[in-house]
């Protein structure tokens, strides 16, 4: 039965996170409220790796959800399962959106997606910051986790190093900063 449910989720996950992987989050964030897969915490460390290993993070994510729910082969069926819409759209749709690409009804349909995605991701962050900086407790505030934030995304605003050399100095901070 987890099999099942794992295909039709993250179907209907593919089917809507329209705009990349980010926007499979706040989906995810609802799984984690219904099943017993993972937590929104467990959800914030399926984020770093999935941005840490190679491949698109929708799918990382779907395999990593899909493991901890149902072993390898829920991670299998939950990549399967989440990358189906996308192919279908593509090999049928692709060739239609290309020649009527300019046309306005289609400009149209573009123009209200497109702020729609950048809510999702922005709910996705707004989720991830106050589970990573506050720990779902009121007045728990990590002020370790809150100046690394600020130290990174200044780094972020200022140079264009790799996200890489910051995952990885993140890394080594984590084992060296004290834990709240």
């Amino acid at each position: 039965m987890i099999y099942l449910i794992l295909i039709f989720e993250f179907f209907i996950i593919g089917t809507f996170s329209v705009g990349g992987g980010l926007a499979t989050l706040p989906f995810l964030y609802n799984l984690a409220e219904r099943y017993p897969w993972f937590d929104k915490a467990t959800l914030i460390d399926m984020i770093a790796i999935s941005e840490s290993t190679p491949g698109p993070i929708g799918i990382n994510m779907a395999t990593y959800a899909g493991f901890k729910a149902g072993g390898i082969f829920g991670g299998f069926l939950a990549s399967i399962a989440v990358m189906a819409t996308g192919v279908l759209f593509m090999l049928v749709v692709a060739n239609i959106l290309t020649k009527f690409k300019n046309h306005p009804l289609i400009t149209k349909i573009f123009y209200g997606i497109r702020p729609t995605i950048a809510a999702l991701i922005a709910y996705a962050a707004y989720e991830m910051v106050s589970v990573t900086l506050f720990k779902f407790e009121p007045f728990k505030i990590e002020w370790v986790s809150i100046g690394l934030f600020f130290v990174v995304l200044g780094i972020l605003f200022k140079t264009k190093i790799t996200p890489i050399l910051l995952i990885l100095i993140a890394a080594v901070l984590g084992l060296i900063l004290p834990i709240v």
